[in-house]
């Protein structure tokens, strides 16, 4: 037994050759293991990281670089993101390159698209609530006995309302937030003009006040638009979305000019007040539940477009959805600065000129060509839906030429310059028109160009000031109302005493080209500093 367990002891000269080759064996694997070359399969690829579809990592990254926060102060860990075949798509990128811009497709059917397509709604709706009064004047003028003269006081009763609420509204969508204030805004006209009908069987003083109501509501409206474009869209988009949502505005023109007469003819002059008033309070049900404030607290919105927002959107106030500091604006710093009084100038000159087609074209291919209401309401329709079409082509170009390099100051000139020069010279054509189909197409020609100034001096309120767009608008909207009145007011006045819508239709000419020059002197892209102390 004793020489078995000996046969099998090794004997110390193999024990040693075995612990040599262990050590050599392990010093051979420690210098493979400790080359860089082991590693490199290993590595991850720099443009081959998938993406965490979840909301938790997208979302953190987001809050710690730009210090947001809910504003219902959840955690944004803990909530839900749709993840959808955008981000299948997308799914491979470098986080320190810029995400790739979205095609034609992907931008028609995002969440920011239905946002601007919602605003569109509301925008339509405003306007068709305004020109309801434009076709009902004729009815009402000849059952009361009234002047041209004080058909215009009427008309202008909206504007006396419009007037009071931009600033203030403005301020509180500054502070708010779009979304909320457009809501009160929707509910409120739509009161107003569902009521109207009450009124004008009332007293000429209750449809006077009912109808400044409707402008009152109406005075948030724009600047609530330009709030949820600035949060909504990156710069690059936001001449398109202003396009889209501006389209609903002048789409709701022609709807009212083009369904008020039929409606009245079958259900009386007040039926378009009625219609009209449902229509917006089912809107706002839909708004409140279908819309957020910001992309971040959309529970709808894909992960790839929640990047692709937050990453091309300038800093400002509105990218850490943060409210402002200050309550009241700095309104002496605001009108100290020259690129606001441009905006100021081109607002009022653009309200003049819409209110005044607006309201009085209507009367004119009625007083001019003698044409019966329902056809004159046709021929007033028409160019409006042409500037629908023209100022979403307006925006895709206006973003096409910023994408290709030219400044954005450059660019909002030549817009605004196709947007004033361009009616002028139409409206001095449209005073040669003899026949209403010929004064129809300078019209058209006229509010189509018309619609190039929603890409220059609209667009650039949020451009030079991001964190005050909405008391800017409110400022200049509130210029426009006074030049609005003037000119709605002005223009019967006008036509009673010379007895020619023509020589009224020149001097509107006149006034466009004045205010595209100063625009062009003293309006800029860049953002300017209006919190800084003014001597």
């Amino acid at each position: 037994m004793d020489s078995a367990v000996a046969l099998r002891q090794p004997s110390p000269t193999s024990s040693f050759k075995h612990f040599q080759t262990r050590k050599f064996l392990k010093s051979q694997l420690l210098k493979v293991q400790t080359s860089p070359r082991f590693f490199e399969p290993l590595k991850p690829k720099p443009r081959c990281l998938p993406i965490n579809v979840s909301r938790r990592s997208s979302l953190l990254r987001i809050r710690l670089h730009h210090g947001s926060s809910d504003e219902d102060g959840e955690s944004p860990l803990n909530r839900p993101v749709k993840v959808s075949s955008n981000d299948a798509h997308f799914g491979a990128f470098s986080e320190e390159n810029e995400l790739q811009a979205p095609s034609f497709a992907e931008f028609i059917t995002s969440e920011r698209v239905k946002v601007a397509a919602m605003l569109a709604l509301a925008l339509a709706l405003c306007n068709a609530d305004r020109v309801v009064m434009s076709v009902a004047i004729v009815p009402l003028s000849l059952s009361h006995g009234w002047t041209k003269s004080f058909a215009g006081i009427v008309q202008s009763s909206f504007l006396w309302g419009y007037l009071v609420s931009p600033i203030a509204g403005g301020t509180l969508v500054d502070y708010y937030g779009g979304k909320i204030v457009m809501a009160w805004g929707v509910a409120l006209w739509s009161l107003a003009t569902f009521f109207t009908p009450w009124a004008a069987e009332t007293s000429l003083w209750a449809l006077l006040a009912m109808r400044a109501m409707v402008g009152v509501a109406e005075g948030v409206a724009l600047p609530c638009m330009n709030n949820m474009v600035a949060r909504w869209f990156p710069p690059t988009e936001r001449a398109r979305a202003v396009g889209i949502a501006m389209a609903g505005f002048q789409l709701g023109s022609a709807i009212g000019l083009t369904l008020s007469p039929i409606l009245m003819s079958k259900s009386g002059i007040f039926g378009p007040f009625v219609i009209f008033g449902l229509s917006g309070f089912l809107w706002v049900l839909v708004w409140l539940s279908a819309t957020s404030s910001t992309p971040d607290r959309n529970n709808q919105i894909s992960k790839y477009e929640l990047d692709y927002i937050m990453n091309k959107r300038q800093k400002s106030f509105l990218v850490d959805n943060k409210p402002i500091a200050k309550v009241i604006p700095p309104f002496r710093g605001l009108l100290s600065k020259l690129p606001t009084w441009s905006l100021i100038v081109a607002n009022s000159m653009h309200s003049w000129g819409f209110f005044v087609i607006l309201s009085w074209m209507p009367v004119y291919f009625n007083f001019v060509f003698h044409v019966d209401l329902r056809h004159a309401a046709w021929f007033s329709a028409v160019p409006w839906s042409v500037m629908a079409v023209m100022g979403y082509l307006a925006g895709l170009w206006s973003d096409m030429l910023i994408r290709s390099g030219t400044s954005i100051t450059l660019t909002r000139k030549i817009m605004q310059s196709i947007g004033f020069f361009g009616p002028g010279i139409a409206l001095v054509g449209l005073t040669t028109a003899k026949s209403p189909a010929f004064a129809s197409a300078w019209l058209t020609l006229a509010v189509g160009l018309k619609s190039f100034s929603h890409s220059g001096f609209l667009v650039n309120l949020q451009e030079i000031a991001p964190q005050y767009s909405g008391v800017l608008h409110g400022l200049s909207n509130t210029a426009g109302t006074f030049a609005a009145i003037v000119g709605t007011v002005g223009a019967g006045f006008f036509v009673e005493l010379v007895g020619s819508f023509q020589g009224f239709l020149l001097l509107t000419s006149l006034l466009y080209f004045l205010s595209a020059i100063f625009y062009n002197f003293f309006s800029t892209g860049e953002r300017v500093n209006f919190d800084e102390p003014v001597l």
